[in-house]
């Protein structure tokens, strides 16, 4: 296996990384601005204030973008296999 080979996977896999775990962690983070702002807005300083919405909002994105994100991580699945195979050969 060549350099190449190893760059290409791992561009892969970071892209697959960014495809699966990138609307969870953004929608989060969205979600999580818009609280503390209402927090500071309204001097209200309750933990679960952030957590509930932030569990809702989740639950929501794995159900809507659940299917894409386990057909990116199938796909690299058998990415990385065709190129094990490849260099076995």
């Amino acid at each position: 296996m060549s350099g190449s080979d190893v760059g290409a996977v791992m561009q892969r896999a970071l892209f697959t990384t960014l495809m699966v775990g990138g609307p969870i962690v953004l929608v989060s983070m969205a979600v999580g601005l818009c609280i503390s702002v209402l927090q500071a807005a309204t001097q209200i300083n309750e933990a679960t204030l952030t957590f509930v919405p932030k569990l809702i909002v989740v639950s929501l994105v794995l159900m809507i973008f659940g299917p894409m994100m386990v057909s990116q991580l199938t796909d690299f699945t058998q990415y990385v296999f065709q190129v094990a195979s490849e260099v076995s050969k």
